[in-house]
């Protein structure tokens, strides 16, 4: 795995890649940012984002409060009743490597916060 220039390297962030490579994968050529996205970059989705999250809350203590699965993933089964639970929430959003270091370092997933800092990365 290739890691970007100024990757942060922290107890905090090895943990972080340790759980990515072992609840997704990642790849061995691609370089890995904190603007890598595991939705659209590395391909997590569905049961496999559900449970990526739930681990992410259970071992680093996130307050997932605001986190909206629908706003980065597609649902897990086809759900009849998806279109009109997820009115308004258009294209997915990037839920970048940096948006979970930055989540975990706060202890709170606060999605203006998170999306607004990815921005301006």
């Amino acid at each position: 795995m290739n890691l970007a220039p100024n990757f942060p390297d922290d107890q905090t962030m090895h943990l972080l890649m340790q759980l990515l490579h072992v609840e997704i994968g990642l790849p061995e050529r691609k370089t890995i940012s904190l603007t890598t996205s595991i939705n659209f970059d590395l391909g997590c989705d569905g049961s496999d984002a559900r449970h990526l999250m739930e681990v992410l809350e259970e071992q680093f203590g996130i307050d997932l409060v605001d986190y909206d699965a629908y706003r980065y993933f597609q649902p897990e089964n086809f759900d009849v009743f998806f279109k009109r639970r997820a009115k308004g929430r258009g294209d997915k959003v990037p839920l970048t490597i940096g948006m979970l270091y930055r989540a975990i370092k706060v202890q709170r997933w606060d999605t203006q916060a998170l999306e607004q800092t990815q921005l301006n990365t």
